[in-house]
């Protein structure tokens, strides 16, 4: 893996923890640190392969068949979900915009062959 991209996303994954600790008790911060830690390779690999995507609402989406990738993508999404959810009771705004926002970061982000969706739903290899 690409040390730049390993990089990036240890920097996204502590600003988000950041951004829970900053101020909000958030009961399970640790674990879900933990698993989505776990989970970043196996989804890198499979995001280089163009198995799954990034979608316009910050959550990951199969773009081809594959169980496993169906399981870790459910894992992920869920634990993103209750990232989100936090981060938007501590903003006082919506989880639905706080994914939002996440995923044009994770666009600007994201490193060249990686599918993303647009605003309007398209879905782009970067």
């Amino acid at each position: 893996m690409n040390n730049t991209v390993l990089k990036m996303t240890k920097i996204v994954i502590c600003a988000m923890m950041l951004t829970l600790a900053a101020g909000t008790v958030f009961a399970g911060t640790r674990e879900i640190k933990a698993r989505m830690k776990a989970r970043f390779p196996q989804i890198e690999n499979f995001k280089n392969q163009g198995v799954i995507g990034e979608n316009n609402k910050g959550y990951l989406e199969v773009l081809k068949t594959n169980a496993d990738a169906k399981k870790l993508v459910g894992s992920e999404n869920k634990d993103r979900e209750a990232v989100y959810r936090a981060i938007a009771r501590q903003q006082k705004a919506s989880a639905e915009l706080v994914g939002k926002r996440r995923a044009m970061m994770i666009a600007r982000r994201a490193p060249k062959g990686h599918m993303l969706q647009n605003a309007k739903g398209k879905w782009y290899k970067k």
